[in-house]
């Protein structure tokens, strides 16, 4: 079985799990399929034109206080993101090119580096380009084919896919037909998919 890692760059809780998913299903002998969507759609369909954490402040106050700690046990930096939640629409289309690519992990943990560690603005595409550039990629040819109206249209359609599964946050892990919510569900998803 493979676990799939469905992640949105806006969401806090995807950050600390992106940067221990792929050693995690490593030392587990599972296969990783790493998925990016958008929560924007998701939110909205339930009235939502914001993050729940900023929605509900008392949420939002525990969130900050728990990443705090889950950052400081995976010696993690956090420092609070230029603004809350950031745009990852940009980032999400080139995650997507890279998402059966060698350097499509690389990408997406210097991308949640880049919004929550050195609080940068992730829907600057100078900003991505400079990430794609420190990974001796092509940053100009790769910003073309993320911006590409087939590539905009599989964003969306792996969004679509992510609510078909029953998707309604992130981080997502998807073993089969059973969904675990949370980056705090990630053994127990990794413990299915061994089964």
């Amino acid at each position: 079985m493979q676990v799939e890692f469905w992640y949105e760059f806006a969401s806090t809780y995807s950050y600390p799990a992106a940067m221990c998913v792929e050693r995690a299903a490593a030392e587990a002998g599972v296969d990783l399929v790493w998925r990016p969507f958008l929560l924007g759609p998701i939110f909205g369909a339930q009235g939502w034109n914001d993050s729940p954490f900023n929605i509900y402040p008392a949420k939002g106050k525990y969130m900050w206080r728990d990443m705090a700690r889950i950052c400081a046990a995976q010696g993690l930096t956090l420092k609070a993101p230029v603004r809350f939640p950031q745009n990852g629409l940009k980032a999400a289309r080139l995650a997507l090119l890279g998402q059966d690519e060698p350097w499509g992990p690389a990408f997406t943990r210097r991308v949640y580096l880049a919004n929550f560690a050195e609080q940068k603005d992730i829907s600057d595409e100078g900003v991505l380009a400079g990430i794609l550039s420190a990974l001796g990629l092509d940053a100009a040819a790769l910003t073309v084919r993320a911006n590409e109206p087939a590539n905009k249209e599989r964003l969306k359609a792996q969004t679509d896919e992510a609510i078909a599964k029953g998707i309604f946050g992130a981080p997502s892990f998807v073993v089969g037909d059973e969904l675990f919510w949370g980056n705090d569900r990630l053994e127990a998803a990794l413990d299915w998919a061994k089964r």
